[in-house]
């Protein structure tokens, strides 16, 4: 079976990132992950990959080619999808208008509440708190220039609870949105990749 190669960007635990790797033949059907590239030589996500027997590589960014090294590493894979899953850096208006909604992003609220820049982590749960709100969530978006900008593929919504903290705010999130939302909005895009080239 024909399937969108996936490279998935990381920069920490990598809880996403084992979320698609365990959804890769049942939700996640017509992609696979053929790569992942962390910024962060002491991700634990490159360890998840490893696992997995997923090719890894380090990008650091701050580096003057750390997006064409990028763009390299695609390239060189075949890459037809890339996944931002906790990835902890801004891309260029130059790097995404290269692969137009073929890079798509978890974000850990309801776009457009607590988005856009410096919105990224606890900060989103903390800035949900604070303002009072009683639902929160995720959202899965194509990655334009804007941080957080481009069009919205997914939602899901989460209650907020009396006592949260901003931790359990945030795993809750992750559990009952990101890790369920992720591989479908992944497998969503990567079924019209498909799609698109048998009929091309």
């Amino acid at each position: 079976m024909l399937k969108a190669k996936i490279a998935v960007l990381v920069s920490g635990g990598g809880t996403n990132l084992q979320a698609l790797i365990d959804a890769q033949g049942t939700v996640l059907k017509n992609g696979e992950i053929a790569a992942v590239i962390s910024n962060n030589p002491g991700a634990f996500a490159l360890k998840r990959a490893e696992n997995a027997g997923i090719k890894t590589y380090v990008v650091k960014s701050g580096v003057p080619d750390f997006e064409d090294r990028l763009s390299q590493i695609i390239e060189e894979n075949g890459i037809d999808l890339i996944i931002l899953a906790g990835f902890m850096s801004i891309l260029s208006a130059d790097f995404t208008k290269n692969y137009p909604e073929r890079i798509i992003n978890v974000h850990p609220s309801l776009i457009p509440s607590f988005c856009g820049k410096g919105f990224y982590g606890l900060r989103v749960h903390e800035a949900a708190l604070q303002y009072g709100v009683k639902v929160t969530g995720a959202t899965v978006h194509f990655v334009n220039e804007v941080p957080d900008g481009g069009r919205i593929i997914a939602q899901k919504a989460v209650n907020i609870r009396k006592n949260d903290t901003p931790e359990t705010l945030q795993r809750r999130v992750m559990e009952q949105a990101e890790w369920k939302l992720l591989p479908k909005a992944a497998e969503a895009v990567a079924k019209s990749i498909v799609r698109s080239r048998k009929n091309g």
